[in-house]
């Protein structure tokens, strides 16, 4: 009968515990297409999904805004696409989804659409 109610109790701490899970986070935006995200003890580049940049004098602009809308630290979802010269080209999302740096470049007309996805 202890073994069965230490097993529930067990059970139950176990259940009603929140796990500490660690989102990646934006580390650094190095351009208008590639970024450093990283969780506790690993670093990742990443190439931004179907971005090209329209004007030089765009580029600027185009990384001042995805700092602002991305500042250093933003938990972020990494949705993989592929591998580009041995870079990770991803989708990347806000923690909620709300908003994807692709998109948001696009949106802005900063950017070409360079696929159809």
């Amino acid at each position: 009968m202890k073994k069965i109610v230490l097993l529930l109790i067990i059970f139950f701490l176990i259940v009603s515990s929140p796990i500490r899970t660690y989102a990646a986070e934006i580390l650094q935006i190095k351009n208008f297409n590639s970024i450093l995200v990283g969780d506790q003890n690993r670093d990742l580049s990443i190439k931004l999904f179907c971005v090209d940049i329209n004007d030089l004098e765009d580029e600027e602009i185009a990384i001042n805004l995805l700092k602002r809308e991305f500042p250093r630290g933003t938990k972020v979802k990494i949705k993989p696409m592929g591998f580009k010269d041995n870079i990770l080209v991803a989708r990347v999302f806000n923690i909620s989804e709300t908003k994807e740096m692709s998109k948001l470049l696009n949106a802005k007309d900063f950017t070409k659409e360079t696929c159809s996805n």
